[in-house]
């Protein structure tokens, strides 16, 4: 059976729904926002978001999964155009310091999300290990191109850096956080691109 363009767009009613939560527990947390102040505010009735989102937990596992199309993107966007390893890695730490920078910025979404549900065998939990289990393998595999030994240690290490900036930049001042996760993207690449004599690899990237 034809579905027509009416029934492929996606509902407005569920968009709003969607836009409204993904702002509210991206600015005050998932626990604190209650779902008729979700309704309330996307000008809809419980009926509504019922039909879309059975549950709170849709709706939340829908709100990180927008998120983690976002990053993904902005990853990806970062990479485009066949530049070497090191300068693909560098130009995702300038979108991530551009994230720090911006005005409504909360911390990551992801470790948000994980604190609010410690529980592993959560289903918000198990989204959260998924999509960092992709951006662990993005960098990871960007490292490898540089030097294959021991890429899954630094890709780690850059990880744990990049979760630091995000912390760190809802507490200080966003410019010095910036600043020094960039500078540690730097001292990482040239540490990686070593061999263990201290010279340099000669394998391109």
């Amino acid at each position: 059976m034809e579905h027509t363009d009416a029934e492929r767009r996606p509902s407005k009613a569920r968009s709003r729904l969607l836009g409204t939560a993904a702002r509210l527990f991206y600015a005050e947390g998932i626990h604190s926002v209650g779902i008729d102040r979700i309704v309330a505010e996307a000008q809809v009735t419980r009926a509504t978001l019922y039909r879309h989102f059975p549950s709170k937990d849709d709706l939340i596992l829908a709100y990180l999964t927008e998120a983690s199309a976002s990053e993904r993107a902005r990853t990806e966007n970062a990479v485009a155009g066949g530049a070497p390893a090191a300068d693909a890695l560098r130009a995702i730490s300038r979108s991530i310091a551009a994230v720090i920078r911006d005005a409504d910025f909360r911390g990551c979404a992801f470790l948000n999300a994980a604190a609010e549900y410690p529980d592993p065998e959560h289903p918000v939990n198990q989204a959260v290990v998924a999509h960092r289990q992709w951006f662990l393998d993005v960098i990871t595999g960007l490292l490898a191109r540089i030097r294959v030994e021991p890429a899954e240690h630094a890709a780690r290490h850059y990880v744990m850096m990049r979760d630091g900036a995000m912390a760190a930049g809802c507490l200080y001042d966003p410019e010095l956080v910036c600043e020094t996760f960039l500078r540690g993207t730097d001292g990482l690449l040239q540490a990686h691109a070593k061999e263990q004599t201290g010279k340099r690899t000669p394998k391109k990237s």
